[in-house]
């Protein structure tokens, strides 16, 4: 795949490379590749990470350049058939096919320059293979990125990539772990165990109980984080340079935004104001702290089902986990709670995620924060990683779960905690007493105190039932 445009247009080229010229100079780029010179000028400067944007940042960043070209064309910035050439470009990079000519690190600068600047070149190479014709060339700057600069694009990319890979990736597998801890929670609402505290015994509860408690975190993080990635609404397009809009004709912003509402189907709305929205990245730090809950209630949850699921003989072992796998290469037998350790260090990634994001938001200064790419890079991925975790936890983890109701009746029978029934009638001092006793001697609770008969037998018999407890 050769660059459009004209021999003399495109440079001389050499065996495998052809010359390319920017305000800088010239510059030697593979043949085949659809970047310029401003694209190759940041491959041999950022060869930091070898990691690239991800697939929903440059679907965002296509859909943004598509929906400027149309805003271009409807206000006569653009001829109709450079701007529709553009557009049908653009759609190309949002749906992917030109993934393998984004080859930028994500590490590079702060202002996310040289990814959109790697767009433009792209897009106007690409428009110009499509047109396949020897005419006026396709320029990446006067045409691609009319009535736009790096510094409002970047963050409407954010904002869109972060804002649709909440909605169409991780709400539906929070709302599939919701559905499925439901549905166990409901399964498990008959069995009775121990509750407990400070990991040690306390008072009866069902394990319905517990598994509920899990589902109703999961629906408030599903709705805190519903409720910041709409945060992201509001998009900086339009503020150009520094927030003034120089260079952008009045009802550009209006437009693009329209398009990009109508394309996506969900709403996004012009800044209020131009200078907050490319001074800060308030809303994707907002973003990234209910992440950073979400992950904090999922590190829970799969702490706790490993808790209940240990053993299985020496451990609490109130829950069976699905065998997934082999556990050990030396131990024969051994399974292991893999789906929630995946939970759980996913978890703890997006807390460290978060932390990053939250640099990257105190980098703003002045008109611009120049953290971009690493707020990007950081939000992105945690909703990414959470969304995988969180679904392969569902599918492969709870939706398979059984309770051990026999060996939840046996704990219950040997908790000492069944004493607190007691307080109120005997006293505090005397169910210690029993419970002491109970403790030193190896018995049950229930044995002791019909031997003291400290109460008639048929009352004792109601107080110690683990289910009025509960």
């Amino acid at each position: 795949m050769s660059a459009g445009g004209t021999r003399r247009e495109r440079g001389e080229s050499t065996a495998g490379v052809r010359r390319e010229r920017d305000s800088m100079g010239e510059v030697l780029v593979p043949s085949d590749a659809l970047w310029g010179a401003s694209t190759q000028r940041a491959i041999e400067n950022f060869p930091v990470s070898g990691e690239r944007f991800p697939r929903r940042f440059l679907e965002a960043l296509g859909r943004v350049k598509e929906a400027a070209a149309r805003a271009n064309a409807a206000l006569g910035v653009l001829p109709s058939d450079v701007a529709d050439w553009i557009a049908r470009a653009a759609d190309e990079v949002a749906e992917g096919a030109l993934d393998a000519h984004f080859p930028l690190d994500v590490f590079q600068t702060g202002s996310g320059t040289s990814t959109n600047m790697n767009a433009n070149e792209v897009i106007a190479n690409r428009a110009m293979q499509l047109r396949g014709t020897d005419a006026p060339r396709i320029h990446p700057n006067d045409h691609v990125n009319a009535s736009q600069s790096s510094n409002d694009v970047i963050p409407t990319v954010i904002h869109i990539a972060a804002r649709e890979a909440v909605h169409r990736d991780l709400l539906p597998a929070l709302d599939r772990l919701h559905d499925v801890l439901a549905e166990r929670a409901a399964a498990f609402a008959g069995v009775v165990k121990v509750g407990r505290t400070h990991l040690m015994d306390a008072t009866p509860m069902t394990l319905g109980q517990e598994v509920g408690g899990w589902a109703r975190q999961v629906a408030l993080a599903r709705e805190r984080v519903a409720r910041a990635g709409d945060g992201l609404a509001e998009l900086a397009l339009g503020g150009t340079a520094v927030g003034t809009g120089i260079n952008c004709p009045p009802g550009f912003a209006k437009r693009a935004i329209a398009r990009l509402s109508e394309r996506s189907g969900r709403e996004y709305r012009e800044a209020s104001d131009h200078f907050a929205a490319q001074g800060s990245m308030d809303p994707a730090v907002s973003l990234s702290g209910e992440l950073r809950a979400a992950a904090v209630a999922l590190f829970k949850i799969g702490n706790d089902v490993r808790l209940l699921g240990s053993g299985p003989r020496t451990g609490i072992g109130e829950l069976r986990l699905p065998a997934l796998q082999p556990g050990s290469s030396i131990m024969p037998g051994k399974v292991n709670p893999v789906m929630a350790e995946v939970l759980t260090q996913a978890s703890a990634q997006v807390v460290g995620n978060d932390a990053a994001v939250a640099l990257g938001g105190l980098a703003g200064q002045l008109e611009l924060n120049t953290f971009l790419p690493l707020v990007a890079r950081n939000l992105l991925a945690s909703i990414a990683l959470l969304a995988s975790a969180v679904r392969l936890f569902a599918d492969r983890c709870i939706a398979g779960l059984e309770a051990d109701a026999a060996r939840a009746e046996a704990l219950v029978e040997q908790s000492l905690m069944l004493a607190t029934a007691l307080v109120p009638r005997i006293g505090y001092d005397a169910a210690a007493a029993l419970a002491k006793e109970a403790a030193a001697t190896g018995r049950t609770l229930r044995e002791v105190a019909r031997e003291r008969k400290v109460l008639p037998d048929a009352e004792l018999a109601t107080l110690l039932d683990p289910r009025k407890q509960v």
